[in-house]
């Protein structure tokens, strides 16, 4: 069993959480990720900086800029990874795009994702009919290739499900990333569909910022995954950030919880 089905396993429902690696500074995100684990955390996913995050809004977007004009660099989030590996077994997952695993060579990529102990990768911008072309990579290393189903996959969903590596992350929204007031989207019935193919659990993101929100996304999925709300609070608090993030994560770990009763 490898460490996202050991996640998944331990906990009905899982909250995930994402931060962006070295916002404000690598040793912040360090000490961001093992307050986050403390806190409730399942799963954590880590953004690698990059100038044309797409898929992004704008608070994870000033965050990439902020993590860039820190001198991140993959190489140095890899090594944080590796000190990770020796306080945590927390799974880690990656949220990158294609452009940076090709830059720096794909195979040699997840050869790395291995060799520091990184247990998936979401690629938003590798769609389903794509996803072929970064398998032989993936796989000889047991990377999990973690896919986006967003409310507008319809027929594609049960295919996309049914592939699927990790976890399924599911959209519970059209547009970018970011805090949202109301997801009106009918969640229960996507994830219907996703669980008709998919062999690997399903985390509903994008939007959710409150305990109220991810306890009702939980609910009718195996988990909730909060971005932009963490990211913000980072934003305001800078190298003081992991105790305000520690009691914003352990609210909506508890509130996921509760949703497992």
């Amino acid at each position: 069993m490898n460490r996202i089905e050991a996640a998944f396993a331990k906990q009905k429902k899982v909250f995930i959480g994402f931060i962006t690696a070295g916002d404000p500074s690598l040793a912040v995100t360090k000490e961001l990720v093992l307050t986050m684990e403390k806190a409730g955390c399942g799963i954590v996913e880590l953004g690698i900086p990059f100038s044309d995050p797409v898929a992004e809004g704008i608070v994870v977007q000033r965050a990439d800029t902020r993590a860039l004009a820190a001198g991140t660099t993959t190489d140095k989030i890899f090594d944080l990874v590796a000190e990770l590996r020796k306080e945590t077994q927390v799974p880690l997952v990656f949220l990158t795009y294609a452009n940076p695993i090709y830059t720096y060579g794909a195979d040699r990529f997840f050869a790395k994702c291995e060799e520091t102990g990184v247990d998936g990768v979401i690629i938003p911008d590798i769609p389903y009919e794509e996803r072929e072309e970064m398998l032989p990579y993936s796989r000889p290393h047991h990377v999990a290739v973690v896919p986006l189903v967003a409310p507008t996959s319809r027929d594609r969903i049960q295919k996309i499900s049914a592939v699927a590596e990790g976890y399924v992350y599911l959209v519970s929204s059209l547009g970018v990333t970011g805090v949202r007031e109301n997801i009106t989207t009918d969640m229960e019935a996507i994830v219907k569909e996703v669980r008709k193919t998919a062999k690997v659990p399903c985390a509903v993101g994008f939007g959710i910022s409150t305990p109220e929100q991810a306890k009702k996304m939980a609910a009718v999925s195996d988990g909730a995954i909060v971005g932009s709300a963490i990211v913000k609070i980072v934003e305001a608090h800078g190298e003081d950030s992991p105790r305000y993030v520690y009691d914003y994560v352990k609210e909506m770990a508890d509130a996921v919880k509760e949703a497992a009763k």
